[in-house]
């Protein structure tokens, strides 16, 4: 359960440096340092998104598996107590 936890905790700390890098570069559209570091969180956000999906399930219905049986449902869903 600690895994699954910690790398949710990533997730969203990653979506937090994201959405504040896109708020700076929106008054520094040009500074690359900022598309550097904007770049590279996203790839790691989305590894571990990846990740997460693999090991624990889908956190998004678009995440969802279709090849047996819709997975979404099955709960619980990423924001409730039970499922962190």
């Amino acid at each position: 359960m600690k895994a699954k936890t910690d790398l949710m905790r990533m997730i969203q700390k990653y979506d937090f440096a994201l959405y504040d890098l896109m708020l700076y570069l929106d008054t520094h559209p040009s500074c690359k340092e900022a598309m550097a570091l904007f770049d590279k969180y996203r790839m790691q956000r989305s590894a571990a998104v990846k990740e997460y999906v693999e090991r624990f399930g889908p956190i998004k219905a678009l995440q969802s598996s279709t090849e047996d049986k819709w997975n979404w449902g099955a709960g619980p869903y990423p924001w409730e107590k039970e499922a962190n």
